[in-house]
């Protein structure tokens, strides 16, 4: 019995979490460990048995990527014989004006990763490494570059910031390249074990396009993060063991272990008062969201 309560219990603040607290303003997608993905990406809650078979170095190239980009940064500086000079805004211009008030200036600067990176990765002892980290590297000089810009922004203002970008990331790319090689091994190491972990807990672990997405413990900020930025839902219903939905009545989960579920409501709850007031808002906010257990 205290076993169920405390597993309810944990399920309820899961739950609570979004209606307790104020909403974060996201910057990128930080909340995720700045994993680059794309916002046609399919992410997905897995538990058990199929969750932990993810959880391959393989599967970690992007998180890694995400987080060896930005301890890299300080270390490149830039080359010296990448010239900004060029196409780029010429043709950056011809693709904005065409494009009035939907024109976006990380996208247009990402649009230069494929071909660099496909060039930069081609001799690579490892490939797939050295393609996410490249990627991960434009994402983030794209996104800093663009984002004082708004889609309100001249055409001139985001194509500076987008060329701008795109070259700041050419001229760093293969130090970031040589210098995120180093720290993958550390990186993969840690996060199977994390990964692993997660995988036997209620709320499970968070995969983007088969690639494990380092939460660092906060999975509800990044799938609000995910949410907010590239409009990207996570998908809780795939599981090894089991489903759950959302609804108008509540939150529901059926199987032997199942990703915790986000309720998009709860009944208003009176404010309570003594030593057991927190744990009584929990539990009440918590009856928005039950699990039921198959027999074994």
């Amino acid at each position: 019995m205290r076993n169920t309560f405390a597993f309810g219990l944990l399920s309820a603040a899961f739950c609570a979490l979004p209606l307790l607290a104020a909403s974060p303003a996201y910057a990128g997608l930080d909340a995720c460990n700045n994993i680059d993905v794309s916002a046609q990406a399919n992410c997905s809650v897995q538990v058990m048995g199929g969750c932990t078979a993810q959880c391959t170095p393989v599967n970690f190239d992007v998180a890694c990527s995400g987080e060896l980009e930005a301890s890299c940064s300080g270390m490149c500086t830039g080359s010296a014989s990448v010239s900004c000079s060029g196409t780029c805004n010429a043709d950056c211009m011809t693709s904005c004006t065409a494009q009035p008030g939907s024109f976006d200036c990380s996208a247009n600067c990402n649009a230069d990763a494929d071909a660099q990176c496909s060039g930069e990765c081609s001799s690579a002892d490892n490939m797939n490494q050295c393609m996410a980290s490249c990627k991960a590297h434009f994402s983030a000089q794209c996104s800093a570059s663009c984002s004082a810009q708004p889609p309100t922004a001249s055409c001139t203002a985001q194509c500076n910031a987008s060329c701008q970008g795109s070259c700041t990331a050419e001229s760093n790319l293969d130090c970031q390249v040589k210098c995120q090689a180093s720290g993958y091994a550390t990186c993969e190491t840690r996060l199977s074990g994390g990964c692993t972990a997660e995988c036997t807990q209620p709320q499970g672990a968070l995969f983007c396009d088969g690639n494990y997405v380092d939460t660092n413990g906060n999975l509800q900020a990044c799938a609000a993060a995910l949410k907010s930025e590239l409009n990207i839902n996570v998908d809780v219903s795939a599981t090894s063991s089991g489903n759950s939905s959302c609804d108008s009545s509540g939150c529901q989960a059926n199987g032997q272990a199942q990703a915790s579920v986000s309720c998009a409501f709860a009944p208003s709850v009176p404010s309570p008062n003594g030593k057991y007031g927190a744990l009584a808002v929990l539990a009440v906010l918590g009856a928005a969201c039950f699990r039921r257990r198959r027999a074994r």
